[in-house]
């Protein structure tokens, strides 16, 4: 139980008019007080991307004639900055960005918009979770929201190591389906795409990408498997990208470098 109540900023990449991040926040300010800053639109698979060349355009959110947040016509990384740096008047002590629509788990956490989000937070110094729920139908928000609120009460309580965020992906079920929680590394399921060729009405040819994950037999625990299996996958992320292993022998490789 959380004894006073966090400031808690609420962000995704799906817009701030869909219905996961809607369920999210009425269960989160039930332990917690609540800002959300999410962008305008729907903007999934932009990964980090940040706006440079254009305004940033922010306007008030309804919702049923209330007061629901800040609508930004930038990035999910853009609307974390834009929070903290000009919009709110203290410093949050989360951020939570979700509930995404579709898994966020394997490689598509590189394109995430959400999971970006949850990592400009942390760049910023803020505990961040991200949280994903495993479908695209029929959604059952419900059980991601009841563990996110759980989860913010932990991190709050233990706090995360530095450059790290919590990447969380909930399987489709009612809560008292799912088969438990493991902590997870990040699989390697990649998108198998294809691109449909197309002409529009004025003859022009265009391409509309699509696809399916690959399914591939992995350990237990892997993201995509501890989520086939109904099991809530929980898995520490570092934005650090550096291949630690691999300096040694890249340094071997400087009298060629330098020739």
């Amino acid at each position: 139980m959380i004894k006073t109540r966090p400031y808690v900023l609420v962000t995704n990449d799906d817009g701030i008019a869909a219905p996961g991040i809607h369920a999210l926040v009425q269960e989160l300010k039930k332990d917690a007080d609540v800002v959300v800053v999410a962008p305008d639109s729907e903007k999934s698979a932009v990964g980090h991307a940040i706006t440079l060349s254009d305004p940033i355009r922010v306007s008030c959110f309804n919702k049923s004639g209330q007061w629901e947040g800040y609508a930004v016509s930038g990035t999910p990384s853009d609307c974390v900055k834009i929070a903290v740096g000009a919009l709110l008047d203290r410093r949050p002590d989360m951020v939570i960005s979700g509930i995404n629509l579709g898994s966020n788990a394997g490689i598509n956490m590189i394109y995430s918009g959400t999971v970006s989000a949850a990592t400009e937070g942390t760049i910023l110094g803020i505990p961040s979770i991200a949280v994903s729920l495993t479908t695209y139908t029929n959604p059952i928000f419900e059980s991601a929201a009841s563990f996110a609120v759980n989860m913010m009460g932990i991190v709050l309580s233990k706090g995360l190591p530095d450059r790290t965020l919590l990447n969380i992906n909930v399987p489709n079920l009612p809560e008292n389906e799912i088969a438990g929680v493991r902590i997870t590394r990040q699989g390697m399921a990649n998108f198998a795409e294809t691109f449909v060729k197309r002409v529009d009405p004025r003859n022009r040819v265009y391409y509309w990408m699509d696809g399916k994950k690959e399914e591939i037999s992995d350990d237990d625990d892997v993201d995509d498997e501890a989520i086939k299996h109904g099991y809530i996958s929980i898995t520490p992320v570092k934005y650090d990208l550096t291949n630690y292993k691999f300096i040694d022998t890249l340094s071997n490789w400087l009298p060629e470098i330098l020739g």
